[in-house]
């Protein structure tokens, strides 16, 4: 979907499949085939249409309309999500936020998105049919709240907060722990490390 958002700011308005597995980085044999799932795209030498393709993935994601989101915890990192403006381009409409601190809340009546008191979530959920959240909370604050989500219609939880959260089937979550994707990064850079060896070996002070 990025990728055809590029095209389409570039003007383009065909693509052919080698070019849009390239830039996705997969096979054309499985861009093909994925999409073959939705129906009939493209045409033989010509390729695919951007706009049409565009479209239809918009509709597959959910993100031809504007889908609410809440979010909970309006501390640096939920302050920093309020700001971002991407989420708009790709479907997605912050249409609260909510947090349990009073003066945050006090403070939150200047920002763009309103911040309301915790115990206005089900109201607010129920008003714009929200069944999207995302969790920037304490640990020991999330699994109560992501209970209260659940029991007003939320599936769908992007959880920030570093625990596994219990949930019955039919919910989704997904978790973002970025100390967890710096150890992922940290092991792959220690496994392709030069070793002392190596090191030792290409020292040019070493020897004659």
């Amino acid at each position: 979907m990025r990728c055809l958002m590029r095209l389409k700011a570039n003007g383009l308005e065909t693509v052919s499949s080698q070019a849009l597995s390239s830039a996705a980085g997969v096979k054309p044999t499985q861009l093909r085939k994925d999409l073959t799932y939705f129906g009939q795209f493209g045409t033989r030498g010509l390729g695919y249409d951007v706009n049409q393709l565009t479209e239809m993935i918009a509709e597959v994601l959910g993100t031809n309309t504007l889908q609410p989101v809440v979010l909970i915890g309006v501390g640096n990192l939920g302050k920093a999500l309020i700001s971002y403006k991407g989420f708009e381009r790709e479907g997605f409409e912050i249409v609260s936020a909510f947090d349990a601190n009073p003066g945050v809340v006090a403070l939150g009546k200047f920002m763009e998105i309103p911040v309301r008191p915790m115990d206005e979530i089900p109201k607010v959920l129920s008003e714009h049919q929200v069944r999207m959240a995302i969790l920037c909370v304490p640990v020991e604050a999330a699994q109560s709240i992501v209970n209260v989500l659940i029991e007003n219609g939320v599936t769908g939880i992007l959880n920030f907060a570093p625990i596994v959260l219990l949930t019955p089937e039919g919910v989704t979550v997904n978790n973002v722990n970025l100390a967890i994707e710096l150890e992922n990064l940290s092991y792959f850079i220690q496994e392709h490390a030069p070793s002392s060896d190596e090191t030792s070996d290409s020292d040019p002070t070493d020897g004659d």
